[in-house]
């Protein structure tokens, strides 16, 4: 496992918490609108932060941050994920942990050794579309649809969130995503932004009133609906 980012301080990542994120390196997908894709494709190639300097950081701002954001790339690909976690829990921090749901063995092992607070889990798109928005053309969304139920079953804090882009969503999606995760407390509609660093560049955002027509049709489904990304 390898640390390729560590923002000290973040307002945005873990929600009602100050907190820290740690960006792992690696991923088993390849999203076309992925905004860290060299710490996707060519992790060897980014900056590596020692996780003995990352640890000294955080011990160093305990009682200033509430809590550390783990993220990727896919964090959950990595065996040493668990010991690295008790490390930062032994800190005394709440864990958030942001991943694309591949993984549920590992996600519930978390859980139920309490190693983390809260997970943000990617529904990239509908069933139908999976393979075209991850980037995977013969992915097998079990897993997927494992980690959708486990959340549902309210284990841990929680929510699901989607990176809309203009080229790869519609209403349709909306409605599927919507049966598919149904009864859900959370769902985050992300609007797409060029970081400067997409794996495909040339996507679009879709505009504001199309955002706002499917949080719309997602509320039928969902207890609460919101937008990230856009003002």
């Amino acid at each position: 496992m390898q640390i390729n980012g560590f923002n000290k301080l973040t307002l945005l990542d873990y929600p009602k918490h100050l907190a820290a994120t740690i960006f792992i390196g690696g991923c088993n997908l390849r999203c076309p609108f992925c905004h860290n894709a060299s710490l996707v494709t060519s992790p060897g190639s980014q900056p590596v932060f020692p996780k003995e300097e990352v640890l000294s950081t955080l011990a160093k701002r305990k009682g200033i941050l509430e809590g550390v954001c783990i993220t990727g790339g896919e964090p959950t690909l990595y065996t040493e994920l668990p010991d690295f976690i008790k490390e930062i829990k032994d800190l005394g921090f709440k864990v958030k942990l942001d991943t694309n749901g591949t993984n549920p063995s590992m996600m519930k092992s978390l859980v139920a050794d309490k190693l983390i607070d809260y997970v943000a889990m990617d529904i990239k798109n509908s069933k139908e579309k999976y393979p075209l928005t991850s980037g995977i053309q013969k992915l097998s969304i079990d897993k997927i649809e494992e980690s959708i139920f486990y959340l549902l079953s309210n284990s841990v804090d929680y929510e699901f969130r989607t990176t809309v882009v203009a080229e790869h969503h519609q209403e349709s999606d909306m409605h599927s995503i919507g049966q598919w995760i149904q009864g859900a407390k959370s769902y985050y509609l992300q609007a797409y932004q060029d970081s400067g660093d997409i794996l495909s560049p040339g996507l679009s955002c879709p505009p504001k009133e199309t955002l706002l027509r499917f949080t719309h049709i997602l509320s039928d489904y969902i207890e609460y609906v919101a937008l990230r990304g856009i003002e």
